[in-house]
């Protein structure tokens, strides 16, 4: 039975006016990484003024916009929903124009990428599919990172205690982390701040705050 229509537009207006209020509330306070200020990214589409996306956008979206759009690969289907884009997208599961629904483990460019991005993606990997693949984050990285040309990066972000064969391969060192950085959220307003990895190496998804406490972005060379 459709949604009565005065539900969908209360929705609609809570979300915009819930975006707007936190928009302004946290127009002063940027969350600095590595020295430099970032404005936490809000938008209703997907609330991403309570969760993550708040933190991982700002960090991703700059690369992207300083490489070619042919030279661009994302794994994930996410920035299409903020900004105007041109580069290729995969995502096995979300049709919309534009995006190859392949499996990223699958997935051989014809032409290899100068960045690939993947924002809050790879902890779905095998673990929200049936059958259940633990290794299977480990094994799309190293296929993207065959999808690069030697000069590219791979840069990803793994929101920790939501998938617990991914949390449990970077704890013991298998997928390796190198130059990541570690975000942590300390406040239910979803306010971040940089950590070091022993922070959050056993953050919990959900507590003490909704959704990710901890972020792992994480940024890997061309394998050949």
């Amino acid at each position: 039975m459709p949604e009565p229509a005065i539900k969908v537009f209360l929705r609609t207006w809570r979300r915009a006016f819930l975006s707007a209020y936190y928009r302004r509330f946290k127009a002063g306070r940027p969350f600095t990484v590595r020295g430099v200020d970032y404005r936490y990214f809000y938008h209703a589409y997907n609330q991403t003024y309570c969760n993550e996306r708040a933190v991982e956008i700002p960090l991703v979206w700059p690369l992207v916009e300083d490489v070619p759009a042919e030279r661009v690969l994302e794994v994930g289907n996410v920035l299409t929903h903020y900004f105007p884009t041109r580069h290729d997208v995969v995502d096995k599961y979300e049709r919309a124009p534009g995006v190859r629904n392949v499996d990223v483990v699958d997935f051989r460019p014809t032409e290899p990428y100068d960045l690939i991005v993947s924002i809050s993606t790879l902890e779905h990997v095998g673990f929200n599919e049936q059958p259940s693949e633990p290794d299977k984050p480990l094994r799309a990285i190293r296929n993207l990172q065959r999808c690069l040309s030697p000069q590219g990066r791979l840069v990803v972000t793994l929101p920790m205690g939501f998938n617990p064969h991914l949390d449990r391969m970077l704890q013991e060192g298998r997928i390796p982390l190198g130059n990541a950085l570690y975000l942590r959220r300390i406040s239910r307003d979803n306010r971040w701040r940089e950590v070091a990895w022993e922070e959050i190496r056993d953050a919990r998804y959900g507590h003490p705050y909704c959704n990710a406490n901890g972020v792992v972005v994480a940024t890997f060379s061309f394998v050949g």
